[in-house]
C-alpha cells in the first residue's frame, strides 16, 4: 500500500472524494491529516469525520494508528 505523504495528498483526497479508497487508504488519509493539522483546514465533514476516528479510538489525536482497535471494529 502507498502511503499518505504531502507529495501525494491532493491525490488521495480526490480519490477519497470520488469513493475510490479502501477502508486501510481512508485510515490512512486522516491519520496523515490529523498527524499534519491539515484536516482542520478542509471542509467542514474532514473535521467531522477525523474527530469520529479520534473518539473511536482508531486514530489518536496525533495521528497514530491503533491497529488492535482497527481490528475489533472490522
Amino acid at each position: 500500500m502507498v502511503k499518505v505523504t504531502d507529495k501525494n495528498l491532493v491525490d488521495f483526497i480526490m480519490r477519497y472524494e470520488e469513493g475510490q479508497l479502501d477502508n486501510d487508504a481512508v485510515i490512512e488519509l486522516f491519520s496523515h491529516l490529523i498527524k499534519t493539522g491539515k484536516v482542520w483546514q478542509l471542509q467542514g465533514s474532514y473535521g467531522r469525520s477525523a474527530i469520529d476516528f479520534i473518539k473511536s479510538g482508531i486514530i489518536d489525536d496525533k495521528g497514530k494508528i491503533n491497529k488492535k482497535k482497527l481490528e475489533e471494529v472490522i
